[in-house]
């Protein structure tokens, strides 16, 4: 592994990944003791409806986004007299899209569950997170700026004032809708954050046009469609959990979920601080560029398989110390789900490779075919194993979405054989390979 680590360029790359990860540990800490607490007092049932609700705004964040976030940074590359534009563009296209969505789901939840006003009301507070999101979009500036230390730090205060309202209801012993209205708190306070910081660093005066609107749309619509595809496959299985089981089994596989997303801020911040570097090399070196693409790819990948075997040695035992015997039951979806990481990050690592090679065009039948994958395999493994069952089909659809289906397309066959390079570790340290 450390061969591997070592072939990372030490400089802003490594500077950049550092300030995302310190500032992710400090978050990871603070949400595990009080996320623990929290999940403790509400119980599988009322926490598991909490999830419920934050699933509907995760299912509609990609439309949210408009899929802007996959290229904003190389359009920031591209076009860096434009960058004010940019964002100012991406602000309000997102925040037309973000009314929109939250509309929808309070429009949805009311029907599936019109004879549960709790749901509907827990669904109504988690929703109002999409409206301050939209501010996000000036991370992607400080990503391009290698500048994550900013982010970092408006993301640790976030998280710290998040964290601090939660134990202010622990102790005044508060009803699940104020647990539900907390994620909003998370984004309002990270978007006023991230608008201060823009301003302090001098960032690009901002600016709306409809020719830069219509240019974002032209070039992001295939992650639009395909970001909803990766939702229903994403966050299908609580929502189905919710509707064929009930709210307990939504919580035993939120808390597998949560355990096992505690520490991928890792594989985010390396991702993230690779993704500039491989877009510059496309058009400098790309004998280098595919070897960078191989590098990520080997690290998300390995660093992925020794966690999850920890997790599978060790999960029951993390799952009875920190939420106790209620949530026992979490330990099966656990050692399944934890196999899902390796897999979705490296989907997540592609993207650069996607938009470098302006590959966007299949990614709505790469995904399409994984969300009907998917739900086939929930409506089958539900029944049969309730949790566990859910993870085992996001499990097979996050395999076949990241490396099987692309082998069906020629165009996307090459992305593929750069993975499985990486897996048996070919081309990672030299630019000598045989294709």
């Amino acid at each position: 592994m450390k061969y591997l680590i070592k072939q990372f360029s030490i400089g802003k790359e490594a500077r950049n990944a550092t300030w995302l990860i310190c500032g992710k540990i400090t978050q990871m800490l603070l949400s595990l003791i009080v996320g623990v607490f929290t999940a403790r007092y509400l119980g599988p049932g009322n926490y598991g409806l909490v999830n419920y609700g934050m699933a509907f705004v995760s299912f509609f964040m990609a439309f949210c986004t408009l899929g802007i976030n996959s290229i904003i940074i190389k359009d920031f590359i591209d076009n860096p007299h434009e960058q004010g534009l940019a964002i100012g563009t991406t602000l309000v296209l997102r925040a037309v899209s973000s009314f929109c969505s939250a509309v929808m789901i309070i429009s949805i939840v009311a029907l599936l569950d019109k004879n549960e006003p709790l749901t509907i009301a827990v669904v109504i507070l988690c929703s109002i997170s999409l409206l301050f999101h939209i501010f996000d979009t000036f991370n992607y500036w400080f990503q391009s700026k290698y500048m994550s230390k900013v982010t970092a730090i408006a993301t640790l205060i976030a998280y710290v004032a998040t964290s601090l309202y939660k134990i202010i209801l622990l102790l005044l012993n508060s009803q699940i809708l104020w647990f539900a209205f907390a994620s909003s708190v998370d984004y309002i306070v990270l978007g006023v954050i991230l608008s201060i910081a823009y301003k302090l660093n001098n960032g690009p005066r901002l600016k709306f046009s409809w020719n830069k609107a219509k240019y974002l749309l032209k070039n992001s619509y295939h992650y639009i469609l395909s970001g909803m595809m990766v939702a229903i496959y994403g966050q299908t299985d609580k929502l189905m959990l919710k509707q064929m089981l009930d709210d307990a089994s939504v919580g035993y596989y939120s808390t597998a979920t949560a355990i096992c997303s505690m520490w991928v801020f890792v594989l985010a911040a390396i991702i993230d601080s690779v993704h500039p570097t491989i877009m510059q090399l496309y058009k400098q070196n790309y004998s280098e560029y595919e070897r960078k693409n191989r590098q990520l790819y080997a690290i998300v990948f390995y660093i992925s398989f020794f966690v999850s075997i920890l997790f599978v040695l060790f999960g029951d035992f993390a799952i009875k110390i920190l939420y106790g015997k209620d949530y026992a039951p979490a330990g099966a979806p656990l050692k399944i789900i934890t196999w899902y990481t390796a897999f979705s990050y490296l989907g997540v690592a592609r993207n650069a490779w996607i938009v470098c090679e302006g590959k966007q065009k299949y990614l709505k039948y790469l995904y399409f075919s994984a969300a009907v994958i998917n739900v086939l395999l929930n409506l089958i493994f539900i029944p049969l194993r309730g949790a566990a069952g859910a993870a085992f089909a996001s499990l097979i659809t996050q395999i076949s979405t990241s490396i099987l289906l692309p082998l069906f397309f020629k165009d996307l066959r090459k992305n593929s054989i750069l993975m499985l390079q990486a897996i048996t570790l070919r081309g990672i340290f030299d630019t000598d390979i045989t294709h």
